[in-house]
């Protein structure tokens, strides 16, 4: 007796064939057919027991023919597979109604193992289509195998709420993967709120998590709401969760383990309607081993471990990367840039030390400082070949920084018709110039970030969070 009835719909002749002899081997019986048509009418006919589907054939797409298999039969499990493989396919696939979604070129092996789970448990798994507005915003970028496996589990986790813990480097996009899960998820409706440990002080950290009654503390004059507080119904994301302090880890593992809290200076318990989205860049297990992480909150935060690759890891995901942040720089009203292929090539070989938000700032930097249409290697030679300044050399007076900060400006007015950018942009203007103008101030105080501070009038929590966000390495020197 077969196994199971499997309906294979591709064009590709080839694939088709594939699929016909693994499915075979495996013990199961399987009709192809070459479009979406045939498809459509073996399955209203009642055959099959699953459906192995391109995305894009000659009469229909799979994503139109979807709803429509969903509704007839909603027990039936449909595998989507695409050579387009992006994050918006995989999303399409899941709100759609797929089982699985499988970029080409797929793994044999892994698609039988696919085909049997799916056929042990056939079951619904009913989804809200995000409007279509929406999908094209999503902002993960990458066709590398690394992207495809977290599109694929990112698109299985929306219609859960199960906790989440996202790991990788500082600007591999940990925020932008936790608000997918919510942009696109069945908590969309609610808010998402985010909130940085490493950015608050750690005595204020309660209090921002949970809120604080009247005066619960010195200073506290009136009552304040928390973060959890304003998350109801929607998502928390806990960045740098490895900063929290142990106090803290207890309350939160409080709210976890029986879902509710209390505020500051409160004693009345309040019930949450909160999925926990955590990160960290931090190994969390050598914390605990240190005795500065619970052991028992690391596995209550830890139920999906999700973990991003450092670009260094998908530099094949580079060029969709630059055009997606030209064009986005374009939108703002920035000059149209392009890379010639030397640049894009020493791009590659770059080892990415700020990931992802150093290639944005990057590509930023390129669109407002640089006259030429098409930027060559030499240019991103010397973009790429800023170091800090070192000991031995002396460090920019500030006269130079403010003329550095003039010349930054001048290029970056110069790149308009007028002269003058469109309304608005001002605020870009501030980011475009703050990394050279952060950079230089550095080097101006030799690495002395009190001192950068009062020359820059910021505020000196201000200047380390700038110094965070825009990966600026410091370096300090004698003298």
């Amino acid at each position: 007796m077969p196994a199971g009835s499997i309906l294979v719909a591709d064009d590709d002749a080839a694939i088709r064939t594939v699929l016909n002899q693994a499915l075979s081997r495996a013990g199961y019986e399987v009709r192809s057919t070459g479009n979406a048509a045939t498809l459509w009418r073996w399955v209203s006919q009642g055959e099959g027991d699953l459906v192995i589907t391109d995305v894009v054939m000659p009469d229909e797409n799979a994503f139109d023919l979807l709803p429509r298999i969903k509704k007839l039969r909603p027990n039936l499990p449909v595998l989507v597979m695409s050579a387009q493989n992006t994050f918006l396919t995989a999303i399409r696939a899941s709100e759609r109604g797929a089982y699985e979604y499988l970029p080409k070129p797929f793994d044999l092996k892994e698609l039988i193992a696919i085909v049997g789970r799916a056929l042990a448990e056939p079951k619904e798994r009913p989804r809200t289509v995000a409007k279509q507005d929406d999908m094209e915003s999503i902002p993960l970028i990458g066709r590398s195998v690394a992207m495809q496996e977290i599109y694929r589990l990112v698109a299985r986790l929306m219609q859960t709420d199960l906790t989440v813990m996202i790991s990788g480097e500082s600007g591999t996009g940990k925020e932008l993967v936790a608000r997918a899960l919510h942009d696109y998820g069945k908590r969309r409706g609610g808010q998402f709120v985010a909130i940085n440990m490493a950015a608050i002080p750690r005595d204020l950290i309660e209090s921002e998590l949970f809120g604080h009654e009247k005066g619960a503390f010195t200073g506290a004059n009136t009552r304040s709401t928390g973060r959890f507080e304003q998350a109801e119904g929607g998502t928390l994301f806990l960045d740098e969760i490895g900063d929290m302090p142990m106090e803290a880890q207890t309350r939160l593992l409080r709210v976890l383990q029986q879902g509710e809290y209390t505020t500051v200076g409160g004693r009345t318990a309040i019930k949450s309607d909160v999925r926990i989205v955590a990160a960290t860049n931090k190994d969390l297990r050598i914390l605990i081993q240190q005795g500065l992480f619970r052991e028992d909150l690391f596995f209550r935060l830890n139920v999906v471990p999700l973990r991003l690759p450092p670009l260094r890891e998908r530099s094949e995901d580079i060029p969709d990367l630059i055009r997606h942040f030209f064009a986005q720089a374009e939108r703002e009203g920035l000059p149209e840039k392009h890379l010639d292929q030397a640049a894009l090539d020493r791009l590659k070989r770059y080892r990415w030390p700020g990931n992802v938000r150093e290639l944005e700032n990057l590509a930023r930097r390129l669109a407002a400082l640089y006259p030429q249409d098409t930027i060559t290697a030499s240019v991103i030679d010397a973009e790429l070949s800023h170091p800090a300044t070192p000991a031995a050399e002396k460090p920019p007076s500030e006269e130079s920084l403010s003329a550095a900060v003039e010349h930054n400006l001048t290029r970056y007015f110069a790149s308009f018709d007028n002269g003058l950018p469109p309304p608005g942009l001002y605020l870009r203007i501030l980011k475009e110039i703050e990394y050279p103008l952060l950079s230089q101030a550095l080097a101006v105080t030799r690495g002395n970030q009190i001192r950068a501070a009062d020359l820059l009038g910021l505020n000196r929590n201000t200047l380390r969070k700038k110094i965070r966000d825009l990966d600026i390495q410091v370096i300090r020197t004698s003298g």
